[in-house]
């Protein structure tokens, strides 16, 4: 198993900006933070009476809240991952995928098992979570699915089982919570051998994650950010799946990573390259002390670094093909 803390250093250094948080929300089943986008994590499960905290986190900065995700204590970590989708949206570069669109009625929360379907036919599936109405969908369409749940239901196996069955299963779907909570580095080691898919509205959209083993992500784009706002802070759960938010099913093999990370490396060159030429004009007109934006080239940097690691890595395992050089087909 790689270093378990990379996932978390990524996430820092890809969502850490200087930008103020406007909102923060812990609802019963989502936690949303807003600063120039939306982030969302799942709420933890367990209860609660007081956040020493709270009343404290408006005006906080995006890398202040992100650097909270590496914490054990279940709500900080929760508000640093919804800190961190906040950061990333904002960014504006989704990879290419499929928009599902919602089905008036439908179960949209299980809209990705839907998706995948015709490929689960006859195949071991773990599913890393709980999803609503997941049993009777599984048994209306005659799959062979096992739940793995942390606080787990009457047909529910508990996580620990995670050792036993992962490796043996064809489809893995993993929740992203698993992030916060830290299992995931492990559930990803272990299901290395499987299709897997890394879902839920807490998932980041993250080139790196193809090097962890994640086949597909099956994440969120916000759709009415005022219904998913409401729907969130009155304590709705697989509402959100109707209007507020669309599931996007992309797949990250090292083809599309790579061009994932090509039109992220550009975006990120450009922002910095504007940064450094506002600092030479606020400098060339008398500037003095700090420039007033250097924290966000900072950011820029941390962020174009990450990115040309994963595109190299991605790059050692296939490289673009010579333009006029005959592939090696016998390879």
């Amino acid at each position: 198993m790689t270093n378990p803390y990379e996932i978390y250093d990524l996430l820092q250094d890809y969502a850490g900006a200087p930008v103020p948080v406007g909102t923060v929300v812990i609802g019963l089943v989502w936690t949303l933070c807003e600063a120039d986008a939306i982030g969302l994590a799942m709420s933890p499960g367990i209860h609660t009476r007081t956040l020493p905290w709270a009343g404290t986190l408006r005006g906080k900065t995006l890398s202040e809240l992100a650097a909270w995700l590496r914490d054990f204590d279940p709500y900080r970590s929760t508000v640093g991952m919804a800190a961190v989708n906040a950061g990333i949206h904002r960014l504006g570069m989704l990879p290419e995928g499929e928009t599902l669109s919602p089905v008036m009625g439908g179960n949209n929360n299980l809209a990705v098992f839907e998706h995948f379907l015709p490929e689960l036919r006859g195949k071991r599936v773990v599913v890393i979570g709980r999803y609503p109405g997941l049993d009777r969908f599984a048994e209306t369409h005659s799959l062979t699915v096992t739940v793995l749940e942390r606080q787990p239901g009457p047909e529910d196996l508990p996580d620990s089982a995670c050792e036993y069955l992962l490796p043996e299963a064809d489809w893995v779907f993993i929740t992203a919570t698993s992030i916060p909570n830290k299992t995931f580095p492990r559930l990803a080691a272990l299901a290395s051998a499987a299709t897997t898919v890394l879902m839920g509205p807490t998932v980041p959209w993250l080139p790196e994650l193809h090097h962890f083993g994640i086949d597909y992500l099956a994440g969120v784009e916000v759709a009415d950010p005022g219904i998913l706002k409401d729907t969130v802070c009155e304590g709705g759960g697989v509402r959100i799946f109707d209007a507020g938010v669309r599931y996007r099913i992309a797949p990250i093999g090292i083809e599309a990573s790579k061009q994932w990370a090509r039109r992220m490396i550009a975006e990120a060159a450009q922002e910095r390259e504007r940064l450094k030429r506002d600092m030479e004009a606020w400098y060339g007109h008398g500037g003095s002390g700090r420039f007033p934006e250097y924290a966000q080239l900072e950011a820029v940097d941390r962020r174009l670094s990450r990115l040309d690691t994963c595109f190299k890595r991605l790059w050692d395992v296939s490289p673009d093909p010579v333009p006029g050089r005959v592939p090696n087909l016998a390879r």
